[in-house]
């Protein structure tokens, strides 16, 4: 008889690409009313297994039984048929459509051949009152922030009522409020009898969630732990193949002169029409420091970085580096002018998916002579040099090396590869935006001391991270935003996680920006 104590078993999964074993030889189990979670680097290979049990890859060799019963899942319309559902790390959403189409795709309830739209939007706000979702139904995905796009890939799966649940990533954007929802959520499920499978980089919400753990590293299934008799440092260590420091020693910042200065910026929200998301916000940014914009996500910040990039048009206010004035300036002559950007929507912004690697790697610099012959791209071999020093530095992992198409790259990885770009062009200030976002905790304090060291080189350094954590550990200064205001600003030595808090939820206020403080 079929051993149907286990939902899902995964038996000796093997996944060639050219170049590259995904997954080597795996075999795991998960018990109904489990949380399973997948924890592993970058490429590591847990995106590719899921999404062999999702049926958008078929494996090279091996079987998948669902419920005790061997299947062959060709696509992700026979794993629904199953009972699966996935959120993926990179959103599958269209992006002209509104949330609420992106939720019903494919399952559209229909009445006369007309579809209902009034029946599912109603029993989706029951959902979202149910899970503590604030989501505007109406809103076209191209018009919202990161996080509400994963609330609404979440949605989309609970919509679905799908009782083996595959969560890639799930908290990467999520601020740490939505987090503890988003577990609390989870465990819920859990108790429901659903079983989930959870693909996730930090330690922390594995321990708080998780009833089992398979570790895997280079394509191989390293062990499986149950949690509770494991710690955060036995999982690192296992994942990564070496001991993780998780503390820093920082040298005094060393401070210069201003090298980015904000004065009166507003800028206008893109949703809310006549709102002002950013309003008259003054900064400074000095060379030799890390400043940290912490905040709950939506309060303004993604649109100060627009403003600052050049990405949107500044309503009112003024940007200046070292005081030349490129509030009107194009991105290309900011760039130029030494700023440097990494962008929260690595996909949209930070990366042309269907270039190599190589050829994303040198996106800003391309037009420059070693790269040029007259104004042709020309020197293949400085690129491709360029490309594999990168690679080794920041340990960009990769199938076929520099010439790998970006999009076949694990969200890891093309992280690497944009702050590698980013870093490598010399910025006088850098503006990062969730700069280790979807990494793992190997790659996390690769990155952090590679900013670290870019402060003390001397260079202005302005970081938004919704990771307190990241905030308290990186920063010289802590800037918190609030409903598009800077409210505080802290010294992270001599502040809290508390005191933090009720700058973010907007209980206290005591900024008052003076020239030259």
């Amino acid at each position: 008889m079929e051993n149907e104590e286990y939902v899902i078993e995964l038996e000796n999964i093997t996944k060639e690409f050219p170049g590259i074993v995904a997954n080597d030889n795996i075999s795991l189990k998960v018990k109904k009313g489990e949380i399973h979670a997948l924890l592993g680097e970058n490429g590591a290979g847990k995106s590719t297994l899921m999404s062999i049990l999702f049926g958008m890859y078929q494996p090279t060799s091996g079987k998948i039984k669902v419920k005790g019963k061997e299947v062959v899942i060709k696509d992700p319309n026979v794993a629904n048929e199953l009972g699966i559902g996935m959120v993926h790390q990179h959103f599958k959403l269209v992006e002209v459509f509104t949330v609420l189409e992106n939720i019903i795709l494919g399952v559209e309830p229909t009445k006369c051949g007309f579809i209902k739209f009034k029946y599912a939007k109603k029993r989706l706000e029951q959902l979202s009152k149910q899970y503590g979702f604030e989501v505007d139904f109406n809103a076209k995905i191209e018009d919202i922030n990161v996080s509400m796009q994963q609330k609404t890939e979440i949605l989309k799966m609970l919509y679905r009522e799908n009782d083996i649940l595959i969560f890639d990533e799930p908290t990467a954007v999520l601020t740490p409020q939505e987090i503890d929802e988003l577990l609390l959520i989870m465990k819920n499920l859990a108790k429901e009898g659903k079983s989930i499978l959870f693909i996730s980089h930090k330690l922390d919400e594995i321990l708080a969630v998780a009833d089992t753990c398979s570790i895997l590293r280079k394509g191989k299934l390293v062990q499986t732990l149950d949690v509770k008799s494991t710690t955060k440092e036995e999982l690192s260590r296992l994942m990564v193949g070496r001991e993780i420091t998780f503390s820093y020693s920082k040298k005094e910042p060393i401070i210069k002169d201003t090298v980015l200065k904000i004065r009166n910026l507003s800028m206008l929200d893109k949703i809310h029409k006549g709102v002002l998301s950013v309003n008259n916000v003054s900064f400074d940014v000095r060379g030799g420091e890390i400043v940290t914009i912490a905040g709950i996500d939506g309060n303004g910040q993604s649109d100060l970085v627009f403003g600052i990039t050049g990405l949107e048009k500044v309503e009112k206010g003024n940007i200046y580096i070292k005081d030349k004035n490129i509030t009107k300036l194009s991105i290309f002559k900011r760039n130029n002018l030494g700023l440097c950007h990494i962008p929260e929507d690595r996909h949209k912004y930070g990366m042309v998916l269907d270039y190599d690697l190589q050829n994303n790697l040198i996106l800003e610099n391309y037009w420059k002579k070693r790269y040029t012959k007259g104004k042709v791209i020309q020197n293949k071999k400085t690129i491709n040099e360029n490309s594999n020093e990168l690679i080794d530095k920041y340990d960009i992992r990769s199938g076929q090396g520099s010439s790998t198409v970006v999009r076949s790259m694990s969200g890891g990885n093309q992280q690497k590869a944009i702050i590698a770009r980013e870093i490598e062009r010399d910025p006088e200030i850098l503006v990062a935006v969730q700069p280790t976002r979807g990494l793992d905790v190997g790659a996390i304090e690769n990155i952090h001391n590679q900013l670290i060291n870019e402060r003390d080189k001397g260079k202005a350094i302005l970081v938004v991270s919704y990771e307190l954590d990241e905030v308290l550990k990186i920063s010289d200064r802590i800037l918190v935003m609030f409903k598009g205001q800077i409210v505080g600003e802290l010294d992270p030595k001599n502040t809290t996680r508390e005191e933090l808090g009720l700058y973010m939820a907007g209980s206290k206020n005591t900024y008052n920006f003076k020239e030259g403080d």
